[in-house]
């Protein structure tokens, strides 16, 4: 079952969300070479902390950390730790979360660590980033979830290939329904699979998480000893971008950009609804 949000629940996944942002924010700038994976990962404690929200990844499924922090060839689910020190050159994708009053809210981002990124690495992110906001553009009232799926993967596939040959879209992981649980129904894919249909209609009330992930080379990934860390099975570094959106009777609302997504959307001709909290 997919869980319809009201307008007033609507308004509190917005507090979560923008929760992460604040998580984002201050662990982009926390990002530099010499600070460890771990660092970042208190960083995230205490913006939760002091916006008394609470963690969602912190003990789920046994996750031992606030935030996922993936380094280079990880592609999701990294475990920070103090072995782990950026270096000059990295890029590191960071996923992260709150709840506030039992609503959850789940964002990610790529970002670059130090200087001197060869250019396929912008563009990987670049191209990923994208991506994540076409398919929020395809989240309209009346369409259906491949619509969304069709729309990242359309996106990827006229972009031009990179210098290592082409974008792998991850195939064992995507974007998910996001509410009273950080991980609902339904699954969104980031490619468009026939045999899975064309998947729910897509009204007011649907509340979605979605993040493509993309590498530069292979689709396919394997999990490390510790039964988290997912990297890719030919060692190429890959990108992760994901925003939570409600779909509203007005239009989309991007529940973890600050500014609801309208800068984007507006990219797509697309008027974002009303900041539920002003």
């Amino acid at each position: 079952m997919v869980q319809i949000k009201t307008p007033e629940q609507i308004a509190k996944m917005r507090e979560a969300g923008l929760v992460v942002a604040a998580i984002h924010a201050a662990t982009r700038e926390a990002a530099v070479p010499g600070a460890t994976t771990q660092d970042l990962d208190q960083v995230a404690r205490k913006v939760i902390a002091d916006h008394g929200a609470k963690s969602n990844f912190l003990g789920y499924g046994g996750f031992p950390a606030t935030i996922c922090t993936s380094v280079n060839e990880v592609v999701v689910h990294g475990i920070p730790d103090d072995r782990t020190v950026l270096k000059d050159g990295d890029i590191i994708s960071i996923d992260a979360g709150a709840i506030v009053d039992g609503w959850h809210g789940d964002a990610a981002y790529t970002a670059f660590v130090g200087t001197g990124h060869a250019p396929e690495l912008i563009e990987l992110s670049r191209v990923t980033e994208e991506s994540m906001w076409a398919g929020i553009a395809a989240m309209k009232v009346n369409n259906r979830l491949v619509d969304i799926s069709k729309a990242i993967e359309s996106y990827i596939r006229r972009q031009p290939r990179p210098a290592t040959g082409k974008y792998g879209i991850i195939e064992d992981y995507g974007g998910h329904g996001i509410g009273t649980e950080m991980h609902m129904d339904p699954h969104l894919l980031n490619y468009v699979a026939r045999k899975r249909g064309k998947g729910i209609k897509l009204v007011p009330g649907v509340c979605l998480a979605i993040e493509p992930m993309v590498s530069l080379g292979t689709a396919q990934t394997e999990v490390l000893q510790d039964d988290w860390t997912v990297i890719t099975t030919d060692g190429t570094w890959s990108s992760h971008w994901e925003h939570s959106i409600a779909l509203t009777e007005q239009g989309p609302l991007v529940l973890t950009a600050p500014d609801c997504g309208r800068a984007k959307l507006a990219q797509y001709g697309i008027e974002t609804a009303p900041d539920p909290l002003g």
